[in-house]
């Protein structure tokens, strides 16, 4: 608000007071600027207390900016904080020196979520270290950070984060699910090869299977019971049975998974490949 603004604020209830109306003879048809000079006492007097007023909600907004700057400095930032700023980042742009959030002054909206690559973040802590994982979007599923976007980002979290904090960055490929199932299914919905008799689907099983990988938390958990439930929404299945489970990723071998499993990267996937099912006719529900 400028001396201008404020000073018209206490002229307009100056000039509409009843009693400074009567006192001054005042006329409603004419404004204050036709009824006080600019070198009448009122008016310097009005024009010191806009001053005055201007000053201070200066000295507050400095006040507020000085302790706003002497909380961030001081207060160690939460495992959510870094979630958060990790969607922040914008590929292709720098941040202004000393600052931790981009000048978007001359940027549209569609421009800034355009540069904002990363749309899933998770944070943990391990080994004294906070531990980043990140994703991007890639057409209707999730993928990492390509080699030009990934240096990029960690030089981002360089240079937010806070001074002393060790921080491992993950943006990896999806850890690879292998499963052995035993579908007991029922012979009015499903064939021996799985699939629909009604022709609406082929593979209802393993379909169903991945859109639940696809719904999973980012960097949630794979629980197995869960699986089953999820397996067993599947129209056509009555029992569904894990014989096997085991993950891998990087140039890991495959490791068991027993009851549950937290992926590397963040998210899972299967394929074809690695997706056995052996189809049992259920004769007689249960």
């Amino acid at each position: 608000m400028t001396i201008a603004e404020i000073k018209q604020i206490i002229t307009d209830f100056f000039v509409t007071d009843e009693t400074v109306i009567e006192k001054y003879a005042l006329r409603s048809d004419k404004t204050y600027d036709e009824q006080f000079s600019s070198v009448s006492l009122e008016d310097r007097f009005f024009s010191i207390v806009a001053m005055c007023v201007w000053s201070l909600v200066k000295l507050f907004d400095r006040h507020r900016i000085e302790v706003n700057e002497i909380i961030a400095n001081l207060k160690p930032h939460t495992a959510r904080w870094y979630a958060n700023k990790s969607k922040d980042f914008q590929f292709g742009d720098t941040l202004p020196p000393d600052s931790d959030t981009y000048d978007n002054t001359d940027r549209t909206p569609e421009e800034i979520a355009a540069s904002r690559i990363v749309s899933y973040s998770a944070v943990v802590e391990r080994d004294n270290k906070v531990v980043i994982k990140v994703a991007k979007d890639k057409g209707n599923d999730l993928a990492e950070l390509d080699n030009i976007e990934l240096p990029a980002f960690k030089e981002f979290i360089a240079r937010v984060k806070d001074a002393g904090v060790a921080v491992e960055i993950i943006s990896a490929p999806a850890d690879q699910l292998k499963l052995s199932l035993d579908i007991y299914y029922d012979p009015l919905i499903l064939n021996a090869q799985g699939q629909r008799l009604d022709g609406v689907s082929t593979t209802p099983v393993a379909d169903g299977l991945r859109a639940y990988l696809r719904v999973l938390p980012f960097n949630g958990q794979l629980v197995m019971a869960f699986v089953v439930d999820a397996l067993q929404q599947i129209d056509g299945v009555v029992i569904p049975h894990i014989v096997s489970a085991a993950y891998k990723y990087g140039d890991l071998d495959w490791l068991n998974i027993s009851v549950k499993y937290q992926p590397y990267a963040g998210y899972l996937r299967i394929a074809d490949a690695d997706l056995t099912i052996n189809y049992i006719p259920q004769t007689q529900l249960v």
